[in-house]
């Protein structure tokens, strides 16, 4: 494969991007900061108490549970295989036409993740 000219300016520029996104989250984060530090030495000074306030702001909890991957993985490896089936299908030549079953077993991995998410979800409900 040959690359041009164009496609490393493209590379230079997406990089050069996120670096520079990340040192501007960083300027603003570092002013912010230092906002925070004058107004308390001022209130420490005028002897006025200010209440504590998180420096950073907490974390957005992106933990998930890990019974809803289940059914995700499912779906993907079904939708994979029959798709993969179907093309195989159509495109295989005669001696090897008979190829086209080969995803099966990730077909029914999928189905069986699908079955086992259904099975537990209505009993934990109770």
């Amino acid at each position: 494969m040959s690359y041009s000219i164009g496609d490393g300016i493209v590379v230079l520029g997406l990089a050069a991007g996120i670096v520079g996104y990340v040192y501007v989250q960083h300027q603003t984060r570092r002013k912010r900061l230092e906002l925070i530090h004058q107004e308390r030495l001022v209130a420490m000074e005028k002897g006025i108490p200010l209440p504590e306030f998180p420096l950073e702001n907490p974390p957005k909890s992106t933990v998930r549970d890990p019974g809803d991957v289940i059914p995700i993985l499912g779906m993907v490896l079904l939708t994979l295989s029959l798709g993969t089936m179907i093309l195989l299908f159509r495109v295989l030549d005669a001696p090897e036409h008979g190829l086209w079953i080969s995803p099966l077993p990730l077909a029914f991995l999928g189905i069986g993740f699908i079955a086992f998410h259904l099975m537990t979800r209505n009993t934990s409900r109770g």
